[in-house]
């Protein structure tokens, strides 16, 4: 099966849930895979492990099934004891992933943008990591293939890890932009306490200034 080429391909965003779904599931609860159509659209739409809640209809999840099934990435499941379709990924087929990036991955697809700190206990039901080093050891193999599937972002104003997100859909402006933009609007508080001195002593000087001109006039007023 041809590999699938970051550069070539990206996905939208419903492909993308569809497809983190179906390897969540795949992995968490492999009794209940592959999913029945309806079983995949409850997965998409949880609430819980997904950043943003989404609301998919049966329709566009099909839709995203017909696009990931072309690029090879996803399909019908070959399950001779079941009387309705049922759905796979072909991950493993597509990257030859081990199971910590596989794990990875899926909850950046799943959730968003991630530090390593939020990754290691949020991939803990897909593949338990020993400690920091070994997510970011898995991150820097995500991010050093051939076509890089991963991309450090910029660190967030007042927090100490950086975040990690996925290229399967390409690079988002919104990664960057906030970030840029709660800077220039909220300068630290040390800058903010230093300007309010400043400006506090400045209308102190101009006070004083005033009260100097009125004492001179009224000097100048005893000579008259």
């Amino acid at each position: 099966m041809t590999a699938f080429r970051a550069t070539n391909v990206l996905l939208n965003e419903a492909e993308i849930r569809v497809l983190g779904a179906l390897v969540e599931k795949d992995i968490t609860t492999p009794d209940y895979y592959p999913l029945s159509i309806n079983a995949l659209v409850n997965a998409c739409n949880q609430k819980s492990n997904r950043d943003p809640v989404m609301s998919l209809n049966e329709e566009t999840v099909r839709r995203a099934l017909h696009s990931l099934n072309e690029k090879g990435l996803a399909g019908t499941a070959s399950t001779a004891d079941s009387r309705v379709p049922k759905y796979e990924h072909r991950m493993q087929e597509a990257f030859n992933f081990t199971r910590r990036e596989t794990a990875v991955l899926c909850v950046l697809m799943l959730r968003g943008p991630q530090t390593p700190g939020e990754l290691r206990g949020r991939t803990e039901r897909m593949h338990r990591f020993e400690d920091l080093t070994d997510v970011q050891s898995t991150l820097q193999k995500l991010m050093t293939r051939e076509e890089p599937l991963v991309k450090m972002l910029p660190r967030q104003p007042g927090t100490k890890e950086a975040r990690y997100a996925h290229l399967l859909a390409g690079v988002q402006a919104s990664w960057e932009a906030p970030a840029a933009q709660e800077a220039e609007a909220a300068p630290d508080s040390a800058d903010s306490d230093r300007i309010t001195r400043l400006e506090e002593e400045v209308a102190n000087l101009h006070k004083e200034i005033s009260d100097l001109k009125q004492e001179l006039a009224g000097f100048r007023r005893q000579f008259e």
